[in-house]
């Protein structure tokens, strides 16, 4: 087999295997063609070598890739040849013993519980259509409430939204599912999005006798629902909207927001591990450092002896 033929069967079995997003997989295709061009002139993959992979890797970084996207080009690498083995197409893996760049801890930003007030109470005045400012307000309100991924909020199925208005089932990575508690003011709010599209979805289909779509934020585009690249610039729109700097606001500062604010407010960490959906522990364990972070910037700004 090409070397094309390889990353399609391989990323075809991760999709079907592991249940590898869709996301991932793309940025795995584009990876491995890139390792692919790097080889060509000399190597295939049933031919190459570790040193042809160390010799990819230091090109990757006097390109000034991030350190990120080595340490994934990296893992798609090591993922593709492992596969290989396992399918008896090489003997050996050449990418085993190779070790990946360190990837520094950085603090995630957040933002504090006034900044998300505003936002919450700005998305209700954003937007030219009362649709539209339904529609903000749910999405606001769902993604604080529940700390969701943004692909798993755009991509919310109608009836994830139906039955018991205090909890919402999503499907998260590898297909899982998990059941969110919703707040009071995002269950209201989610309700009214939804008799709000109940009723257009009826008003259609008695005009048209159009099917109507299966997605709670539904879209004409490819996708069938509302785009992340669209979501983000709409939170963009309602952060200028609530006076807080765009460049602090994105769906993932929210998804942080939440799981900050639980953990300042005492929850335990194993409930917001299960609430975000993370499958170790160790993920969720950076909001403790982000909490002590906060804790010793109040301590310095408001302590008497902290003072000049």
């Amino acid at each position: 087999m090409n070397d094309h033929r390889w990353i399609s069967t391989y990323l075809d079995a991760a999709a079907a295997e592991q249940g590898a997003a869709t996301n991932t997989q793309l940025a795995y295709g584009r990876d491995l063609l890139d390792f692919a061009a790097y080889l060509a002139p000399k190597a295939s993959f049933s031919s190459a070598q570790r040193d042809d992979i160390e010799g990819y890797l230091l090109q990757c970084q006097a390109q000034g890739l991030a350190t990120s996207t080595r340490a994934r080009r990296l893992s798609a690498i090591k993922q593709l040849f492992r596969f290989a083995v396992d399918e008896g197409w090489r003997a050996d893996n050449p990418a085993i013993q190779i070790d990946g760049p360190g990837r520094p801890k950085r603090l995630p930003k957040t933002l504090g519980q006034d900044e998300v007030s505003r936002l919450l109470e700005a998305a209700r005045h954003t937007g030219r259509t009362q649709t539209d400012r339904l529609r903000n307000t749910c999405l606001i309100e769902v993604l604080y409430a529940t700390g969701m991924r943004v692909s798993e909020l755009v991509s919310l199925p109608l009836s994830a939204a139906r039955g018991d208005p205090r909890v919402v089932l999503v499907r998260g990575k590898g297909g899982k599912e998990r059941m969110v508690p919703l707040s009071p003011p995002a269950g209201q709010a989610l309700a009214a999005w939804v008799a709000h599209v109940d009723a257009e979805n009826a008003a259609k289909a008695a005009q048209t006798g159009a099917t109507p779509s299966r997605y709670l934020f539904a879209s004409s585009g490819k996708l069938g629902h509302l785009t992340r690249h669209r979501f983000y610039g709409l939170i963009k729109d309602i952060a200028v909207a609530a006076g807080v700097p765009p460049a602090k606001v994105t769906p993932h500062t929210l998804r942080h927001a939440f799981a900050t604010h639980l953990l300042a407010n005492g929850a335990d960490l194993r409930a917001i591990q299960t609430l975000l959906g993370h499958a170790d522990v160790a993920t969720t364990e950076i909001y403790t450092h982000v909490l002590e972070e906060r804790l010793r910037d109040l301590v310095l700004q408001h302590h008497p002896l902290s003072q000049p």
